[in-house]
Parts: structure tokens; sequence; C-alpha cells
């Protein structure tokens, strides 16, 4: 088993539908600037989750349902988007109170 995945990849959170919190795991086969964003249904951003350089490799971030003023975000469908390099993808997840 290779410590360096062979293709980017998003994978759905765990657990969705989620209360308080999900986990998101990610792959880069390359190091690169890489964003991953939560939006609500409007298509506005409500939370960056990642935003800087990292290296190659496997990755989990965790969103505990807050937006970026830490502020509760309300019950609903949101959108988890992953920008790295010339990568994008996009998982739908409900966070139900």
């Amino acid at each position: 088993v290779s410590d360096v995945p062979t293709e980017f990849a998003l994978q759905q959170n765990y657990p969705n539908p989620f209360n308080p919190s999900t986990s998101v795991s990610y792959a880069l086969p390359a190091p690169g600037e890489v964003r991953i964003a939560v939006f609500n249904v409007l298509g506005e951003q409500v939370a960056s989750l990642v935003n800087g350089a990292q290296e190659a490799g496997y990755y989990t971030v965790q969103w505990n349902g807050t937006d970026n003023r830490g502020q509760q975000v309300t019950s609903g469908v949101y959108f988890l988007t992953m920008h790295a390099g010339e990568f994008t993808a996009m998982k739908k997840m409900m966070l139900v109170k």
C-alpha cells in the first residue's frame, strides 16, 4: 500500500446526515494548493475547511457545522467543494438537528 495516492479524490462525508460534526477524507497525488469549502443551497460560502498548500497524501478534515464566524448553521443541505490544481469535486451533505 502506497502512502501517496495515484489520483485526486474527495470522499463522501461521514456520517451523512450528521449532527453535530462530520468527517471528510480526500487524496492528493501531488503537492499543491487545496481549497475545500462548504456552501449553502443559495451558493453562499459558509465555511472554509482547507485553504493552502499541502503535500501529496491522504487527509481527513472535520466540519463541526459552524460558519466562518463560529456560528452554528441551520439544519439543511450543504455542498462540499474541493479544488486542487485542475481537479474539482462536489458532494452533498445534510445537517439534521
